[in-house]
């Protein structure tokens, strides 16, 4: 008989310190929450980059913009996705929301992509993970995809350097979409070890 078996008397017959569900459930330590933490940080510089694209000559770095509200979120919400230890961690990237939300959200409008930015990601985390119904994870997908036809109309309001039709236009918009696309895949990670 092997060390830590049972034999036949009814229980398990696996060897070593952790039962067969404990050995199916993924390790969370620190090394995925600063691997997480980082890709989360690189992230919120690059959709940064894609801000001062879009507002031009109007854009501007700050301590509080650009620091507080964007990259400190971006790298937390990145460890909590990296680390996923709880399934309900898919609502990390709220934090953006937490970081800007004020009255100005209802008058000028600023700080709505704070909003939108995660509930397209936590959808097309819930598409990509493969748990519920084939139905939700569908209108989850739809859900994702949104930004797409979304960014197009949108540049029609930017003007015609952002249209579509042209090379830098295009690249514009490709960069937009592989940031949802990328928080996405992000936001899956917690909801896959989730029964």
């Amino acid at each position: 008989m092997r060390p830590g078996s049972t034999g036949g008397l009814g229980g398990s017959a696996q060897a070593g310190p952790f039962s067969s569900a404990e050995r199916g459930r993924p390790r969370r330590g620190a090394a995925p929450a600063l691997i997480g933490a980082l890709c989360g940080l690189a992230w919120a510089a690059g959709l940064r980059g894609l801000m001062a694209i879009v507002a031009g000559s109007e854009s501007t770095a700050t301590w509080l913009g650009t620091f507080a509200q964007l990259l400190l979120p971006g790298l937390v919400v990145g460890a909590l996705l990296g680390w996923a230890a709880r399934p309900w961690f898919v609502f990390a990237p709220f934090l953006f929301a937490a970081s800007v939300v004020s009255p100005a959200l209802f008058t000028t409008g600023i700080g709505g992509g704070a909003i939108a930015l995660p509930v397209f990601g936590i959808a097309g985390g819930y598409a990509l993970a493969g748990r519920g119904p084939r139905w939700t994870r569908a209108l989850a997908g739809l859900v994702a995809v949104a930004p797409i036809p979304g960014w197009i109309w949108a540049t029609t309001l930017f003007g015609p350097d952002f249209a579509v039709t042209t090379p830098r236009g295009a690249w514009i918009a490709v960069y937009f979409t592989a940031f949802v696309a990328v928080l996405a895949v992000g936001c899956a990670n917690p909801l896959k070890g989730s029964g």
